[in-house]
């Protein structure tokens, strides 16, 4: 049996897709307060050698076979592109004559190590919750020496000669990135990365929505403001 786990496949703009988590546990480059996974006992930027994944292989081709999936999500737990298995990963899905989708955070873009393997990907999720330095230092915790401003360059700079479809994905938190300044920041982002896509998101986990989670009235009202900028 492989190491791989998965979700139920779904219907989004009329393809069959099916999303899959690539790592065992927790590994990222930040350790979000917020976070639904919890805790980044595993803090890295770098790649991690894992197990011989052929048995999760075969696995991860009968079920796209099973559910005739189009398109394959890896969305794990963590930062994906840290599992050093994951370009031969991509390379089986396409194979099998789906396309992939990779979610990261989008920090480690920047670097070619990790470009190359996300040039491979059909689409890629970067995402931003945090709009100023401080913030971003005092709640998304990243590792030591990483910057807000270069977060956000990392993700302009690949999508700039990425060839795929880039969907960036914003988090409004309240308290956070709620307020007009935060808004108006977001959007000057948005036109320095320039994705193919937005999608504006926020709090959903029960155990956050309390505190950080915003009103419908508020949530559409934002969405707009973004979706239309």
């Amino acid at each position: 049996m492989g190491n791989f786990s998965y979700k139920d496949v779904y219907i989004e703009e009329g393809k069959r897709v099916l999303e899959i988590n690539i790592l065992k546990e927790k590994y990222c480059n930040f350790d979000c307060i917020f976070c639904p996974i919890g805790r980044s006992k595993n803090k890295v930027d770098t790649q991690i050698s894992f197990d011989n994944i052929d048995a999760s292989l075969i696995e991860l081709g009968k079920t796209i076979e099973s559910t005739k999936a189009e398109l394959v999500f890896i969305n794990s737990k963590g930062e994906a592109l840290v599992n050093d298995k994951i370009g031969d990963i991509v390379d089986f899905i396409k194979g099998k004559g789906a396309a992939v989708r990779l979610l990261s955070n989008g920090y480690i873009l920047g670097r070619d190590e990790y470009r190359k393997i996300a040039n491979k990907c059909d689409e890629i999720v970067g995402e931003i919750k945090l709009i100023t330095e401080e913030t971003f230092q005092k709640v998304q915790r990243p590792i030591e020496g990483y910057t807000l401003e270069k977060y956000i360059s990392n993700m302009a700079a690949f999508n700039k000669q990425y060839e795929g479809k880039f969907i960036f994905e914003i988090t409004i938190i309240k308290g956070y990135n709620d307020d007009e300044e935060s808004i108006n920041k977001i959007k000057k982002v948005i036109r320095k990365i320039s994705p193919d896509k937005i999608i504006i998101a926020r709090m959903e986990d029960e155990r956050f929505k309390k505190k950080l989670g915003i009103s419908d009235e508020r949530f559409e009202e934002i969405s707009k403001l973004l979706l239309n900028n």
